[in-house]
């Protein structure tokens, strides 16, 4: 067979070679090619000149104490003759920022780029330095804004995010690596990302343009140069960049950046239900069907809440949004989340095996809170709220820390807004009312135990 294919083979080839030689004179030059130099060649280059004047680098500096299990115990500090005050060390970062306005300076980053940080300078493309103020940050979704005192500035419009469709062609500029102002360019690759790093608000943009360390805070942009999200988080099973990246859309941010220039802070609206996920097991004790599983079940309703006023009930089963289904608690919590205060919502809910509409509108969660100088003259400049629903229902339990002034004994002792009190001395603390309880107990020594990012230690305030 092998022997009868050879020879197969040698007769094609003669007859092949028989008929060029043989027409050797029909088989003349091709012509030659259309002359091109006078046609513009296909690129981006036009649209990225406007816009890479308008994405910075972004430096930070923050101070961290430096922590440690033995020497923290406030016991152990009094018997050695410690001083109360931590040791510090100086953590550099390094990221990425957007102008969106030029007149003002401001500048979009995400939170994890500055958030905390005690210094941050900004770096144009055309070389020039400043200092910049923080002027909110908001990490339920990675955002924050701070503003330079520049002129001559250029600034990128916002498009409208909800307009992108997955293959839409899309480019992403930033500093990866400290290695200078770089674009990298792809499609969109998916749409609606959800349940993925730390922020509790997610609505992310997947994009296969490549994004590496360095690149957050950066602009993710349209072949209109219009800004359609800020490059946040990649994933990657090595560190390096596999294609699977991930923005933040150009519509949230915009409605971010309004609360955050407006009042330095975020404020959400809030369906003020308790809910959980269906298991087979509530669904058997609520007589529920396969088919009337999807969804979750209300597990309280707070008094005088958006909920309580659109008539949920314990034991009702959530099933849309605003007509996008809810799988999981995390899609009610990033429904609710994402909408602006004030906005209105219909829920789909199915009660008693009847499915109903509800309408309703987003409120502010009213929290209690509480003057620390009511509790002890040390905790003067303090003060506590209680945890929101979101946090209660991560299983966060204690009191919050809101505001901390500079100058107080309490600042000084190392407390920080944003904390969480968990207990006082040996008391364990669960809520404002319990923290309210030892009003006039003043011992000697004020012992908080504290709970924030780094785990739980003592703040002993003198």
């Amino acid at each position: 067979m092998l022997l009868r294919r050879s020879r197969t083979l040698s007769w094609l080839t003669g007859i092949v070679l028989a008929g060029f030689f043989g027409t050797a004179s029909a088989l003349a030059a091709p012509p030659a090619p259309t002359p091109v130099a006078a046609q513009p060649m296909p690129s981006l280059a036009p649209m990225l000149q406007q816009v890479t004047p308008a994405v910075v680098n972004i430096s930070s500096k923050t101070r961290v104490e430096v922590r440690d299990p033995y020497f923290d115990d406030p016991m152990v500090r009094q018997f050695f003759g410690l001083p109360a005050t931590p040791r510090e060390r100086v953590e550099q970062s390094l990221g990425s920022g957007v102008i969106v306005n030029a007149a003002k300076g401001y500048v979009l980053t995400n939170n994890h780029v500055v958030g905390g940080a005690d210094d941050i300078t900004v770096t144009l493309q055309d070389g020039r330095s400043f200092k910049a103020k923080l002027i909110g940050t908001d990490p339920d979704t990675d955002v924050a804004v701070v503003q330079i005192p520049a002129d001559h500035l250029r600034a990128l419009p916002l498009a409208d995010s909800s307009k992108l469709r997955v293959g839409d062609y899309v480019a992403a500029v930033g500093d990866p690596f400290g290695l200078g102002q770089t674009v990298t360019a792809g499609i969109v690759s998916a749409l609606g990302r959800s349940g993925l790093g730390d922020s509790r608000y997610q609505n992310f943009i997947q994009t296969d343009a490549s994004i590496n360390p360095g690149n957050s805070g950066g602009a993710l942009v349209n072949l209109r140069g219009q800004l359609v999200g800020i490059n946040t988080m990649i994933f990657s099973p090595s560190g390096g960049n596999v294609g699977i990246g991930f923005a933040i859309p150009s519509n949230l941010i915009g409605e971010v950046m309004k609360q955050l220039i407006a009042h330095g802070k975020v404020v959400r609206g809030n369906l003020g239900v308790q809910a959980q996920a269906i298991t087979p097991r509530i669904a058997r004790l609520l007589g529920l069907k396969d088919s009337d599983s999807k969804g979750v079940v209300v597990t309280r309703v707070a008094t005088g809440s958006a909920a309580e006023r659109a008539g949920l009930q314990t034991g009702d089963v959530l099933t849309t949004l605003n007509g996008k289904p809810l799988r999981s608690v995390q899609a009610l919590r990033n429904g609710e989340g994402l909408l602006p205060l004030g906005s209105a919502v219909t829920l789909g809910v199915l009660r008693q095996g009847r499915l109903r509409q509800v309408h309703t509108i987003l409120s502010a969660e009213k929290l209690a809170s509480l003057d620390g100088g009511q509790l002890d003259p040390r905790l003067r400049g303090v003060r506590f709220r209680e945890l929101s629903q979101d946090q209660r229902s991560q299983g966060i339990y204690g009191v919050a820390v809101s505001k901390v002034l500079p100058d107080s004994h309490a600042a000084r002792a190392g407390l920080n807004r944003g904390d969480i009190v968990i207990g006082v001395g040996s008391q364990r603390i669960t809520s404002l009312q319990m923290l309210r309880g030892l009003a006039g107990v003043r011992p000697r020594q004020l012992v908080l135990v504290v709970a924030d990012a780094n785990g739980s230690h003592y703040v002993l305030i003198n």
